[in-house]
C-alpha cells in the first residue's frame, strides 16, 4: 500500500509555529514516527506553499497510490483548483486538520475539498493523520 501525505502551506512551520495550536513536534520528526508505526505502508511526504505545486501532486500520484491525506492548510478554505483535483483523481483523499476549524474564524468552517473527500478529520492534533492512514488500512 502506497500513501501520500500532502502538506499545505506554513505546515513546514509546525514546531515553531504557534505551538499552543500545533504542537512543538515538526512535521518531519512526527513522519519518522508515522513511518515506524505503519511499516507495512509505503509513507510519502511531500508539502508545499505553492498552490500549482500541491495541485501537480495530486494529479501526479491521483491515479497510482492508495491513498492520499491531504492538509491543505489555508488553501482548504480559498481553492477551488484544489478541490478540484480531488474530485479529478481516482485515489481517494482524507482531508485533514490538526487543529478543530469549526472552533477558529468562521472563514475557516468552509472546506473547497470536504464535499470530494472521502472523509475528513480535524481537531485531534498531529494524531489526525494516523487517523487518516487507518481509514486506509
Amino acid at each position: 500500500m502506497k500513501i501520500l501525505i500532502l502538506n499545505g502551506p506554513n505546515l513546514n512551520l509546525l514546531g515553531k509555529r504557534e505551538p499552543e495550536v500545533y504542537g512543538s513536534t515538526t512535521f518531519e520528526e512526527y513522519f519518522t514516527k508515522l513511518q515506524f508505526k505503519f511499516t507495512a505502508i509505503e509513507l510519502e511526504y511531500f508539502q508545499s506553499n505553492i498552490e500549482g505545486e500541491i495541485i501537480g501532486k495530486i494529479q501526479e500520484v491521483g491515479f497510482t497510490y492508495d491513498g492520499i491525506v491531504l492538509n491543505a492548510g489555508a488553501y482548504t478554505h480559498t481553492s477551488i483548483g484544489i478541490g478540484d483535483a480531488v474530485k479529478a483523481v481516482e485515489t481517494p483523499v482524507v482531508e485533514v486538520h490538526i487543529s478543530n476549524t469549526y472552533k477558529r474564524e468562521d472563514f475557516r468552517h468552509v472546506s473547497y475539498i470536504s464535499p470530494v473527500a472521502k472523509g475528513v478529520i480535524l481537531g485531534f492534533g498531529l494524531q489526525s493523520y494516523d487517523l487518516a492512514i487507518q481509514s486506509f488500512l
